[in-house]
This record gives C-alpha cells, structure tokens and sequence, in this order.
C-alpha cells in the first residue's frame, strides 16, 4: 500500500476532556514516538485516518510543521461500544529500516470436496521493511486433504518479510465436519415424516 499523507497539528491541551473536545471537532488525538525521539501529541484528521487505518499496516506520511514524517500504527484504541477510533499509537519508521508487524492470514482456494479448513491462527509476525509492509499473507488451500496442516513455515511469505513467528505454529488445519447422533435423528425422523 502507498503512503497515507495525513496533515497533523500540534496538540497543547492533554486528558480527557482535551481528547473529548478534539474528537468533537472530528480529529483524532495521537502519539508520535520512536527513534529515541521525544513523543510528539498530535491530532490527525479524523476521517482520512479512520480510513487508514483499515487496512493493515498502513503506511502514513505525517506532515507536521512542515516536515514530514513515515510513520505506522503501533495501537489505536477504540470506544468499545461505538467501535470509534479515541487515541492512536504511531511508531515512527525509515526508509529501509525494517519493522515487525502482525500481518493478517488471508485463506484462498477450496479444500478437498467434503472437508472444511479452520483457520487456526489470524496473523503471522513478520520483519519487513517499513516502507513495503505487506498487507496480508496469503495461504492456499487448494486440494488439501483432511488431516492436512499448514505450518507457518511452509507459507510462502511477501518478497521481502521474515516470518518471526515460530515455524512450527499452526496456521491452517483441514477436517471433515463431524454430524453428531442427533443430527443423524433428526433426519432419520424427517425421512419417515416424509415417507
């Protein structure tokens, strides 16, 4: 994904009723840091940055006081209830350096007719360059078999990752649904309602 430029202030006021206000006014109060550097409170715009951060280890170009800084998310918290972004953590970043970063598993292709596939882990820890996260890793399950069981090492990561997670982790696993007895009654009873 390309950089998400986002233009950033200052903030003076802090706590919550600061916050409150600044969510108010439709921005998002965050933290830059990183680098040794002090942390610098910022507001971002509220609506570009809900967007942003949607999608996975996006990259931002914070334009503050006329530079402009790569950073990504390291947290963002969210009001439980109305699921709205109240304050965001951003880990600032260089060009070449590299990062780790929980990358989400995305499942394609269909398993051997009769089987289901469970996906036993969500994200994959990965080391990558700041500036090329991936935004998923990809698992293809085409043909598997039950009994089949992909291992985090035999995934085939993004040009350029590390897998940080332990090779051996189970990623995706393929079974046949198991019927249960009562499963089996009820359609034997339905047949004879039929017959």
């Amino acid at each position: 994904m390309s950089e998400v430029k986002l233009a950033a202030t200052t903030r003076s006021e802090f706590g919550k009723g600061a916050a409150r206000r600044l969510r108010r006014s439709g921005q998002i109060p965050a933290v830059l840091y990183g680098h040794g550097l002090d942390p610098v409170h910022v507001a971002l715009p509220g609506h570009e940055t809900m967007l942003a951060v949607k999608h996975a280890n996006a990259l931002f170009a914070i334009e503050l006081d006329g530079k402009t800084t790569l950073a990504i998310t390291k947290d963002v918290q969210r009001e439980p209830v109305k699921n709205v972004i109240e304050h965001i953590d951003l880990l600032i970043v260089r060009k070449g350096e590299k990062v780790e970063v929980e990358v989400p598993v995305q499942v394609v292709g269909e398993s051997y007719p009769g089987t289901i596939h469970v996906v036993e882990t969500q994200t994959l820890a990965l080391e990558a360059e700041a500036t090329h996260l991936p935004a998923a890793v990809v698992v293809d399950i085409e043909g598997l078999e039950a009994g089949a069981i992909v291992h985090a090492g035999s995934i085939t990561l993004p040009e350029g990752s590390t897998l940080v997670t332990d090779a051996e982790a189970i990623i995706v696993t393929i079974t046949q649904p198991q019927v249960s007895a009562e499963d089996l009654g009820e359609a034997t009873e339905g047949e004879a309602a039929e017959a």
